[in-house]
């Protein structure tokens, strides 16, 4: 039996505002269909515009937030996740409170009285999502907080640890932390590439934190980005994989496992010097509603697993089958019970 807590992470917490809209409402705030992005002043006024011109709906998001629902949702069993991460004091962030209670996730919020819950614009075009992050509150968060001996205590409780790389752009101390605990009691730290902009912008943080990683997430452009800055020198995405589960480790107790998505390519994973390919569950073309939320999909039902003690092809197995699940629905959610057998 798996206990309460067993999964702890932390990342940026954000209400996700997703809409289905057009091309004109992406030239006109410079968007690309399919990309994440933090917004920049330019993008502040497009939530306002996309209450008001399209019927919007409001989900709990943040990579971590989703994965963790997902999680949830496979596993069946209240609060087996812990979460943490800054909000604000506001209608946003008593609605997340709210769908994050009902979707059995155990949250621990630093609450940041000055600054609005963060935000997410899911603007959706055809199968496609251009996701602007407002992190607002979420870029706030303490290491304080998370030494506080009552969230500590959900650390030590824990014996999987996860943390989006979109978290290393608010607080790597914090991640640090948990990492450096992770290590000292021979536990499993994971991570996500999350988007090329990390790889790019926050290489510093992201390779302090890489030593500790037992898993490493993420897609073929996020993984193509950080090859490219590590300085790879090749493209081909099964080196890469190898590359980078041979990048300097500090637990030598198991080797670093490193997995790629490739939309409905198969799902490469190098593990103990080996790659190993799993063909996708392949969906109709109209079966699809929209790909927003599918790598932390993906993630959610591979620690389900995980955490269970599965190998890595049971792992992936449970990964495709949520991401599978999730592009057949608008944004992060769930209708009645997980059916993974």
């Amino acid at each position: 039996m798996i206990g309460e807590g067993i999964l702890f992470g932390i990342g940026n917490p954000l209400l996700d505002i997703c809409a289905h809209a057009d091309k004109d409402f992406l030239d006109k705030y410079g968007l690309d269909a399919n990309t994440a992005i933090l917004a920049e002043d330019k993008h502040k006024p497009m939530y306002g515009d996309m209450i008001k011109r399209f019927d919007v709906e409001y989900i709990p998001g943040g990579a971590c937030q989703n994965t963790f629902r997902t999680t949830q949702w496979v596993l069946g069993l209240p609060e087996r996740t812990t979460f943490c991460g800054c909000i604000g004091e506001d209608d946003y962030a008593k609605n997340m409170r709210e769908k994050m209670a009902e979707a059995k996730v155990r949250t621990s919020y630093l609450v940041d009285k000055e600054q609005p819950t963060g935000t997410c614009a899911a603007v959706i075009t055809g199968k496609n999502r251009s996701l602007v992050a407002n992190l607002a509150a979420a870029n706030h968060f303490k290491k304080d907080h998370l030494l506080k001996p009552e969230n500590w205590a959900l650390v030590e409780k824990a014996e999987f640890y996860y943390t989006p790389g979109f978290h290393l752009t608010v607080a790597p101390d914090a991640i640090l932390a948990f990492a450096e605990h992770a290590l000292e009691h021979n536990k499993v730290f994971m991570t996500n590439l999350s988007a090329p902009f990390i790889s790019q912008f926050f290489k510093e943080p992201q390779m302090q934190v890489m030593p500790y990683v037992d898993y490493l997430f993420g897609n073929e452009t996020e993984f193509a980005a950080f090859a490219k800055e590590q300085n790879f020198g090749t493209e081909n995405l099964e080196e890469v994989a190898l590359k980078a589960a041979a990048l300097d480790k500090k637990n030598k107790k198991r080797q670093r496992v490193v997995v790629i998505t490739q939309g409905s390519n198969d799902t490469i994973v190098a593990q103990d010097g080996k790659v190993t390919k799993f063909p996708v569950m392949l969906l109709k073309e109209e079966e699809i509603v929209d790909t927003n939320g599918a790598g932390d999909a993906f993630v959610g039902g591979f620690l389900a697993q995980l955490v269970q003690g599965k190998d890595v092809a049971e792992c992936i197995r449970c990964a495709h089958y949520a991401a599978n699940y999730i592009i057949q629905r608008s944004g992060i959610s769930f209708d009645g019970k997980s059916d993974f057998q």
